[in-house]
């Protein structure tokens, strides 16, 4: 038996797969959901965990579309790891409401298979989203405190 690790050698396709990741998630900041719908595979599966699966590229898109003027989205990627076609990220997101800024942490798995995201789940702390929405109910109140990326 050999002492060996199995290395994926394919450098290529882990940037490639990484950069899929960035498309979309550089699309949705700019509230761009054609180039967000880009990179989705028409059968993809989108969950945020806690809340219902979304199913299909087409639904996805569509969901963008109705925030789009209505909810503001930016995005800080702190890490980024791959290993072949799975993607992790670990970033903060911010949902802007009108004046109330939500920003909280976030931990995103994505499976990409021939330049398309299948598989878009993201984790979240309830109990951080809940400081996300107090914090950002003061910054509301008082702008000075508003948090920002």
């Amino acid at each position: 038996m050999s002492d060996q690790i199995s290395v994926n050698a394919d450098v290529t396709s882990d940037i490639d797969n990484a950069h899929a990741v960035e498309i979309l998630l550089s699309s949705l900041q700019a509230s761009d959901a054609d180039g967000a719908g880009a990179v989705l595979d028409e059968n993809l599966v989108y969950q945020n965990v806690g809340f219902p699966t979304i199913h299909g590229r087409a639904r996805a898109v569509k969901l963008f579309r109705a925030m789009e003027g209505r909810v503001g989205f930016e995005v800080k990627i702190h890490r980024i790891a791959v290993n072949g076609s799975s993607v992790l990220t670990e970033r903060t997101d911010v949902l802007q409401f009108g004046r109330l800024r939500l920003q909280f942490w976030v931990c995103g798995v994505f499976e990409v298979k021939n330049g398309r995201i299948t598989l878009w789940r993201d984790y979240f702390d309830m109990w951080d989203m809940s400081k996300a929405f107090v914090r950002g109910a003061v910054g509301a109140a008082f702008t000075g405190l508003r948090p920002t990326l």
